[in-house]
């Protein structure tokens, strides 16, 4: 008896890594081992030494194929057993080890749109729909496209185990949401990888495309983000460690280290407009859509709880977000005594 493995992984390609992904069928009751991969054709190697390894740290079952098939995320790493420089798992690691004591927790909201051919799924040919204003979390065929598969995409991340904890449809048409977390960083990036792989694959079977890209349609349309919620548990204790966070990652350089590592193209989505704060200027305040960073009203009133940072592109990479909030917020709460 056999059964499948989906082999997943990031590849080199810059700015924005692709996923890739192969299959391996195995014997019945064996664990998926390390297995190898050709790096020239994924921007990971030289075509004179192109052995990559693949180092299996997660598996869900595979919703698609069913039975006892498995979908199985791994780092990619050099024969040396390194970490392959495009390994960005490899230092979210050391830096969550690191600062594992304050417990750190993540909710992600992945915003993408669906494509069909060269537009946007909604607008049509040779012109544009209605300004946006009634596709936000709207219904019906006149404000709604892509609904079937957005259903069986979450079909398919809650039987393959993901944290998904919400969908809504977005702002702009074909374009739609979902949240993952809370938890830690490590599985909240895992998990949303896993999640971006199985929308790809899904979309495939409706015939459409997904992209992240952070501003899909140019004009007075909204971009697409992915707005990272954190918390450290002194965080959801106290509002003072939440105060502490949200002023952190606006100090010492930080919003210019975040800003650039938060996706490719953020300088065209984080305008000031359409919900967003200019990218080059940091701030954060309480219920605001226009800053930085927001601390949702709740938080206030109940002054406990987490900061939403709303600068990360769709097409961020979750092991860089969460490394980078992490390290910046639980260092200044360790160095103001509130860790």
């Amino acid at each position: 008896m056999t059964y499948k493995a989906e082999y997943i992984w990031l590849d080199g390609t810059r700015p924005t890594a692709k996923l890739r992904s192969k299959t391996k069928i195995l014997a019945t009751g064996s664990e998926p081992p390390v297995w190898g991969f050709d790096g020239s054709s994924t921007n990971q190697a030289e075509g004179h030494a192109s052995d990559r390894v693949l180092q299996p740290v997660a598996s869900y079952p595979d919703p698609i194929r069913g039975g006892d098939d498995v979908l199985v995320l791994c780092e990619v790493f050099h024969t040396d057993n390194t970490p392959h420089e495009s390994n960005t798992r490899a230092a979210l690691r050391e830096v969550a080890e690191r600062h594992a004591a304050q417990e750190p927790l993540f909710g992600i909201e992945q915003e993408y749109t669906f494509f069909k051919g060269s537009r946007p799924l909604g607008f049509p040919d040779g012109g544009f729909p209605a300004p946006q204003g009634g596709y936000y979390c709207g219904v019906g065929t006149d404000e709604i496209s892509g609904r079937p598969t957005v259903e069986k995409h979450l079909e398919n991340c809650l039987a393959a185990g993901l944290a998904i904890s919400g969908i809504n449809a977005e702002v702009m048409p074909g374009q739609w949401e979902f949240q993952v977390g809370p938890l830690g960083p490590l599985d909240v990036a895992d998990q949303l990888w896993v999640a971006r792989w199985l929308l790809y694959r899904t979309a495939e079977d409706f015939g459409l495309s997904a992209t992240l890209d952070p501003k899909p349609a140019k004009g007075d349309w909204n971009g697409a983000g992915a707005h990272t919620n954190f918390s450290t548990r002194k965080m959801r204790e106290s509002y003072d460690a939440v105060i502490e966070a949200a002023e952190a990652l606006g100090r010492d350089g930080k919003p210019l280290e975040h800003i650039t590592n938060y996706g490719i193209g953020v300088e065209a989505r984080l305008t000031g407009a359409h919900e967003t704060a200019p990218w080059d200027k940091y701030s954060y305040g309480v219920s605001d859509r226009g800053a930085s960073v927001r601390i949702p009203w709740q938080v206030e009133v109940e002054q406990k709880g987490y900061i939403e940072d709303r600068r990360p592109n769709a097409n961020v990479d979750p092991y860089v977000v969460t490394r980078l909030i992490v390290d910046t917020c639980a260092t200044a709460l360790e160095k103001a005594g509130l860790a």
